[in-house]
């Protein structure tokens, strides 16, 4: 049951809410424009506050909603942790669009929320205070996610090892955030 759940979480995780809502609301692809991620902060910039919230729950939703399956069927708490990170790993490679997906934390946000809601909350407190003062998405998800790690690791042992894993994607593909904000280059709010 673990690797069909895990399949699953993956085929659902490949859903980019980012691409299907801009062909639905006639808006630019968000592969295409702006900062060619199709992510809630990029439909932000070019569709609005209401395309870009559908976008970020539908993200929330894709991390979430494997872990509490995987919990109800009974699944541990360490493979619940891997089927939310397939779910991750379908959104940053989505099998429906070329494995050409967004950057991950939205999806691994819902993740956090399903496996230990404290981790969740102290992610999102950390990326609205790093964003509040700095206006850069980017940063803030590069502080919020290895903040959540220590946390969950102590509550729950058992996810350390797909909890790093999830941590080294998010900063693998901020990589390029990383260096425009060394550069000086990264986009602000």
């Amino acid at each position: 049951m673990f690797w069909f759940l895990a399949i699953l979480a993956y085929l659902l995780g490949s859903l980019s809410f980012a691409v299907l809502l801009s062909r639905l609301f006639g808006t630019a692809d968000p592969r295409a424009s702006g900062s060619g991620n199709p992510g809630a902060t990029n439909m932000l910039r070019l569709a609005g506050k209401k395309i870009a919230i559908l976008t970020l729950l539908g993200d929330l939703a894709k991390g979430l909603l494997p872990v509490l399956i995987a919990r109800m069927i009974g699944l541990s708490d360490v493979e619940q942790a891997w089927v939310g990170l397939a779910a991750v790993i379908g959104h940053l490679y989505p099998l429906y669009f070329n494995f050409r997906g967004g950057k991950g934390v939205a999806t691994a946000a819902g993740m956090l929320l399903a496996l230990y809601p404290p981790a969740a909350l102290l992610a999102a407190v950390a990326w609205l205070v790093t964003f509040k003062l700095s206006r850069t998405s980017s940063l803030a998800s590069l502080v919020a996610t290895p903040l959540t790690l220590p946390l969950l690791a102590w509550q729950e042992p058992s996810a350390l090892l797909p909890m790093t894993v999830l941590t080294g994607l998010i900063v693998w593909r901020h990589r390029n955030n990383l260096r425009d904000l060394i550069a000086g280059r990264e986009r602000h709010f």
